[in-house]
């Protein structure tokens, strides 16, 4: 069954008509426990709580299938990865057709993503996973491969330096670590399976990764937006043990083109105008900020609404990286 087709049955199995639909916004998300689930189900709750809008999140198998959804006018707006954003539009990478509907609307913060252990490994930086075991193919959540890769490659490792162990998906992939079935796992910093499973297991910690100029390379090499952030410890950043360096993307909120404008900016203006209490929230929201929120990105259009919110913001686009 083609993927477009697979989301329309879903939709009408979730008692869903096409006017329905289009009365009801909905923010497409990976699975339960990923944190662009966590964070839309923030920010849809508030849009529920300060506005008129009817928000709901609705969960897929993945970011494909989340992308196709916006393409084809069955979802409203995605949190995603600005590089999956790119590709998904130039049809590369994972996208073996291009989706041409899809809009940007706002930066919404900096993404850190790692690989994490079991304290009691041993195991601290990237480089020790060398012969050790990485969660591979990921047939569910084909973003990861090149997350991974970056990663590894940041640690000066590829893929030929560890044993590769097949997961389907994110969550999984935290869970057959727990279980002992590979060594290590992938997820972003604060994501509430992190939690779930440094209480499961008696701790976890990320890996550490060597941020310089040769490594940037190497990272931008595997996808052109990566970035290294640090990140500093706190309670909700479970795993993060000392200032540590991570490869990072930009997270952006992302519509269909079928949107109306002002659905847009009337969605911008919820979280805009309520960063405290959405940050408040979820922390890793604290970042949301209206001037660093309307960045270009190579291949990418936004949409008109947001062209309209951040001009009557009176915030400018700098020019591209």
């Amino acid at each position: 069954m083609k993927i477009s087709n697979y989301l329309l049955a879903a939709s009408l199995a979730l008692g869903l008509t096409v006017p329905a639909a289009a009365q009801v916004s909905s923010i497409a998300t990976p699975p339960q426990g990923s944190v662009w689930n966590t964070m839309s189900s923030v920010i849809a709750g508030q849009a529920r709580e300060s506005s008129d809008l009817r928000m709901v999140v609705q969960p897929y198998g993945g970011n494909a299938q989340m992308m196709q959804a916006l393409n084809e006018g069955i979802a409203e707006f995605a949190l995603n990865d600005v590089n999956d954003a790119i590709s998904a539009v130039a049809g590369s990478g994972e996208y073996g057709t291009a989706l041409p509907n899809l809009r940007v609307i706002a930066r919404i913060n900096p993404f850190p993503v790692g690989l994490y252990v079991k304290e009691s490994s041993g195991l601290t930086t990237v480089s020790d996973l060398a012969g050790k075991s990485v969660p591979s193919g990921w047939d569910g959540f084909p973003i990861a491969r090149s997350h991974i890769t970056a990663i590894l490659a940041a640690g000066g490792l590829s893929w030929d330096d560890v044993k590769q162990v097949p997961v389907p998906e994110l969550i999984r992939g935290s869970d057959d670590m727990a279980s002992g079935r590979v060594d290590s796992a992938f997820f972003a910093v604060g994501g509430p399976k992190v939690a779930e499973i440094d209480a499961s297991v008696g701790g976890v910690r990320f890996l550490t990764v060597e941020a310089n100029d040769e490594n940037l390379a190497k990272i931008q090499a595997v996808r052109p937006a990566f970035y290294f952030s640090e990140v500093t410890p706190a309670p909700p950043r479970v795993g993060v043990k000392e200032p540590m360096m991570f490869v990072t993307w930009d997270n952006i909120l992302v519509a269909g083109s079928h949107v109306p404008d002002e659905q847009v900016k009337d969605f911008l203006s919820v979280i805009f105008d309520n960063t405290e209490a959405i940050g408040n929230a979820y922390p890793p929201l604290k970042a949301l900020n209206l001037q660093t929120a309307y960045k270009s990105y190579p291949g990418l259009e936004y949409h008109p609404g947001a062209i309209a919110f951040f001009e009557e913001r009176g915030v400018e686009q700098p020019d591209s990286e």
